[in-house]
């Protein structure tokens, strides 16, 4: 019979932002309310979708002066909170420090939602409050189960409102003019994985 993990017995010792910020790079997690807690562990299907919008980011980055980056950036989002979205895009004329914690929030923040219901609401409810109040102007969330990418758009209310949900085709994208997502090119690049 399976127990039930107590949450708190996750949480790891108190600690400030500049604490976390400094721990060395092989120390995973996350800091909320002064607290390590455990980041969700990825699985492939999230390191092909987290490479695939690299790729095609970055393409598009290249040329209009963006610049995109992948997971383990660390991000002051909040006085006692820390996240580290799966990719960000500073778009052109902006940039964050080049090493230590980021305090100025990038344009855009994307995270995957891995299969766990704790990761589903940690993307869904937590991040997105928190990046909204952090005053990311673009959220996306990828959802690999339903095969789509939902982009919100930060509203003048600091709330998040659905701006679109791409699933298939070749779609524009809000927010990032000239920017195309070849929508079934990512599905079918799960289609290779095996069981």
């Amino acid at each position: 019979m399976a127990h039930a993990v107590d949450p708190r017995s996750l949480l790891g010792p108190r600690m400030t932002l500049e604490e976390w910020a400094n721990l060395p790079r092989d120390v995973p997690g996350e800091l909320i309310d002064d607290r390590l807690v455990e980041e969700e562990v990825s699985d492939y299907v999230h390191e092909v979708i987290v490479a695939f919008l690299a790729r095609v980011l970055g393409n598009w980055g290249d040329g209009v002066g963006a610049m995109v980056a992948t997971s383990d950036a660390r991000f002051a989002v909040a006085r006692a909170r820390g996240r580290k979205p799966d990719l960000t895009v500073f778009f052109a004329g902006r940039r964050p420090p080049k090493r230590g914690l980021v305090q100025i929030p990038p344009d855009l923040a994307v995270e995957v939602i891995s299969a766990s219901p704790d990761d589903v609401r940690r993307d869904r409810v937590e991040k997105r409050q928190e990046y909204a109040a952090f005053g990311i102007p673009w959220y996306w969330i990828v959802d690999p189960e339903r095969r789509s990418i939902e982009i919100h758009e930060l509203a003048p209310g600091g709330e998040y409102r659905l701006a679109a949900e791409l699933t298939a085709g070749s779609p524009g994208v809000p927010g990032c003019p000239g920017l195309v997502l070849p929508m079934d090119a990512l599905w079918a690049k799960l289609d290779e994985l095996g069981d």
